[in-house]
């Protein structure tokens, strides 16, 4: 059997269909539901093994990104979302989703309600960053990333995607438990500067799990990254294998496989 993807859209979300086609490249059986479907108990979580929340600018990013998606999930969803997460599932949240996830209180743990420690503000350079990245793979918990060693190659496209914590002790927390995920690096494998690290995020943090590996965020796009004529350059370096993002779906994949 095919694991079922809940793809979840919202006005402004503009990376559903991509987020849908990776997961479906990857063998998974992927569906674009709008939040006000899970609002009217239509939907419901529980048919579904993995939830995704693409990319784009929910209702705006009005008061901040993420913020109002977050809103809803947090106090009309949150207990679809706690009984999703303890039976099992997965959550993948990429640009304004790991946004959402944060201000939802979906991490870096499930505590929805909860007091926020991380999230994600303006970029160090005042402008929207659109540009492909370098990422480090380093040894994490997260299931999404099993077997990578990178380092792989993603484009981001954002405003507000500086990874900022609450305080030093919550980053010396994150690295403590593996939940570093991904992290923006020079290409040569060196410290990243600007713009390698394209927003200033602390640490040079791209990308965080809770402690159970199942729930991923992360500010770089790899449903961008699926075919390797994805790649800016591949008429000059040749055609790869398949894009640096199929990994990531294929490890969501193959976890319930």
């Amino acid at each position: 059997m095919k694991p079922k993807v809940l793809v979840l859209r919202a006005a402004g979300s503009n990376c559903d269909m991509e987020t849908q086609f990776a997961f479906q490249y990857a063998g998974a059986e992927a569906e674009l539901i709008h939040i006000n479907r899970l609002l009217r108990g239509e939907v419901h979580l529980a048919t579904y093994q993995i939830l995704a929340i693409p990319g784009g600018f929910t209702y705006g990013d009005d008061i901040s990104a993420g913020k109002i998606l977050a809103n809803e999930l947090q106090f009309k969803l949150a207990g679809q979302l706690t009984a999703f997460h303890e039976a099992g599932g997965l959550i993948l949240g990429i640009c304004n989703g790991f946004q959402v996830l944060v201000k939802a209180g979906l991490l870096p743990e499930v505590d929805l309600g909860g007091p926020q420690e991380v999230t994600l503000v303006h970029n160090d350079s005042g402008k929207f960053e659109d540009r492909w990245v370098h990422l480090q793979v380093p040894d994490s918990r997260s299931l999404f990333t099993a077997g990578l060693s990178g380092p792989i190659y993603l484009p981001v496209a954002h405003a507000e995607g500086k990874f900022a914590a609450l305080s030093p002790a919550v980053l010396d927390r994150l690295e403590a438990n593996r939940q570093i995920v991904l992290r923006y690096t020079a290409a040569d494998g060196g410290p990243a500067a600007y713009p390698e690290n394209p927003n200033g995020s602390d640490r040079d943090i791209a990308g965080i799990c809770d402690s159970t590996g199942r729930i991923l965020g992360l500010m770089p796009h790899p449903e961008r990254h699926i075919d390797p004529t994805h790649h800016p350059r591949w008429t000059r370096n040749g055609l790869a294998r398949e894009g640096d993002g199929v990994a990531l779906f294929r490890n969501a994949v193959a976890y319930f496989s």
